[in-house]
């Protein structure tokens, strides 16, 4: 359920309420009975922490060339005259 935030027009206070989108907004404050304005809130942020889902799940992987083992690192061609 999402949390609203609501304001007193009269008093200030502002109440944080867990409704369900479907329920009617909030009029009377609690405290006062004075009339609430629903507040706009930025929601919750979206964070990612640690090494995170893109480089274990999403990044591409570069894969590093196979080496043949057959052929040797120092391999000269020799010379066709000789």
């Amino acid at each position: 359920m999402p949390t609203y935030r609501y304001q007193c027009e009269k008093c200030g206070k502002i109440s944080e309420v867990f409704q369900k989108m479907s329920d009617p907004p909030l009029k009377r404050c609690q405290y006062c009975g004075g009339n609430l304005v629903r507040l706009l809130s930025p929601g919750a942020g979206f964070i990612l922490k640690g090494e995170g889902f893109y480089v274990n799940d999403y990044k591409k992987k570069l894969h590093s060339p196979q080496v043949d083992k057959e052929t040797p690192k120092n391999d000269t061609k020799k010379n066709a005259t000789s």
